[in-house]
């Protein structure tokens, strides 16, 4: 029975882990944080994600999984932990990366594999991570393997996306793609397809690079519609009605830890990237863009009082990496607004502000702005609402609330792109 060791037990790190452990490996996750160690070997989820809780259980009561603060000689090495984006110089901070390569170094034996799931720009695994693990004196091909599996999960819905979706594997040769290949066959579902190693890393920068450049797109066909006076959103859902179009919804910007981020990564050491640049400029602009559109709004008052309706990144999770509200945020402080977060998702702690109750975010407060369309936004208590607020305005950035109810409340409505 192989023996797996997961570096990083954070929101790819601990599922994959997980996944293995259910599926008849016996693993030991690592983190160097304690309290997340702590907290796994109890049975506690340090993060929300659906179904993960369950899971931990049966991996620990099975004792087919731990957790442990230092990394173990093991079979196979899987590293997972977060590539921050280094803002200052648009590119990849791999120090996460080559800290974990660096803690197995000693671990390394004769037919051990090394997986690299963590995001990275192509070539990183032959010019980076390799050259650290022959430092244990063993030579990639001739003693041991090397493979890169990139994930494709979104927060909210990981496990089942882990489980379900396609998997790109890409190894340093074929034997090192197909034992990779034969470890996530165990739990993967979906097909599963093997590629060279720098393709395998290219993949996934290239499947959020063109996320990004589509809802760039849908951002500027926004702004464009406002100008000619189109409601953007009718106009997307006509144009998606062609077979061989798929524009995707604007909004206030991009966030999360992939598609903001992934662009960067793919043209850090590269000067063919005019359109992908282009993209990210105009996501990374919506923030101004949606602050103006609330500087008109409240031109007549002084010193206005904003609401902010979600500072998570996306719909429906607590996940507020990269999200565009902060941007948004601070300028508003910027122009003197009074800034107040009300997020159902977000624990108070969990973000750079702090997030209230809703009776107190708006409380007096003089126009909402909504950030993220959670579903529990599609249906509020409009009038209650407008009770508690000095002036009844509202701008939507995600065309998703009941505009007809909030005008029977007697507000006045703003929406993106229209």
């Amino acid at each position: 029975m192989k023996k797996i060791c997961v570096i990083g037990l954070g929101y790819i790190g601990l599922p994959t882990a997980l996944l293995f452990a259910t599926n008849g490996y016996d693993v030991v996750g690592v983190d160097i944080n304690s309290a997340t160690v702590e907290k796994v070997n109890r049975k506690i989820i340090p993060f929300e994600e659906d179904g993960l809780e369950d899971l931990l259980i049966e991996a620990v009561d099975s004792r087919r999984f731990r957790a442990s603060k230092t990394p173990e000689n093991a079979d196979v090495f899987v590293v997972a932990v977060p590539t921050p984006f280094d803002k200052e110089n648009r590119m990849a901070d791999m120090s996460y990366v080559i800290a974990a390569t660096q803690s197995i170094v000693k671990f390394l034996k004769k037919d051990n594999l090394v997986i690299l799931e963590s995001t990275v720009p192509p070539g990183a695994c032959e010019k980076c991570i390799t050259p650290i693990l022959e430092g244990s004196g063993l030579k990639v091909i001739d003693d041991f393997y090397v493979a890169h599996c990139p994930e494709r999960a979104i927060p909210g819905n990981t496990l089942y996306e882990m489980v379900n979706n396609d998997r790109m594997i890409g190894g340093m040769d074929i034997r090192s793609s197909e034992r990779a290949k034969e470890l996530y066959e165990s739990f993967v579902v979906g097909d599963i397809h093997v590629t060279s190693i720098r393709t395998a890393e290219m993949i996934k920068l290239m499947e959020n690079t063109y996320r990004d450049i589509n809802i760039a797109l849908a951002n500027e066909f926004a702004q464009i519609a406002e100008e000619a006076g189109v409601n953007v959103w009718d106009a997307i859902e006509l144009a998606n009605k062609h077979p061989r179009v798929d524009i995707l919804k604007p909004g206030p910007g991009v966030g999360g830890h992939c598609i903001a981020v992934d662009p960067w990564f793919l043209t850090e050491d590269s000067t063919k990237s005019r359109i992908i640049t282009l993209a990210r400029e105009i996501n990374d602009g919506m923030p101004v863009y949606v602050m103006h559109i609330v500087k008109d709004m409240l031109k007549d008052l002084k010193k206005p009082s904003v609401t902010i309706f979600g500072v998570a990144y996306k719909a429906d999770v607590g996940d507020t990496r990269e999200t565009p509200a902060l941007k948004f945020i601070r300028l508003a402080e910027k122009e003197g607004f009074r800034i107040r977060v009300y997020d159902p998702y977000v624990a108070d702690g969990k973000f750079e502000y702090p997030v209230l109750s809703m009776d107190d975010a708006i409380s007096d407060s003089d126009c909402v702005v909504v950030l993220t369309d959670h579903n529990e936004f599609e249906s509020l208590p409009t009038d209650k609402i407008g009770d508690l607020m000095r002036t009844r305005r509202i701008v939507d950035t995600r065309n998703c609330i009941d505009h007809e109810q909030w005008r029977k409340s007697g507000f006045e409505i703003r929406i993106l792109g229209c």
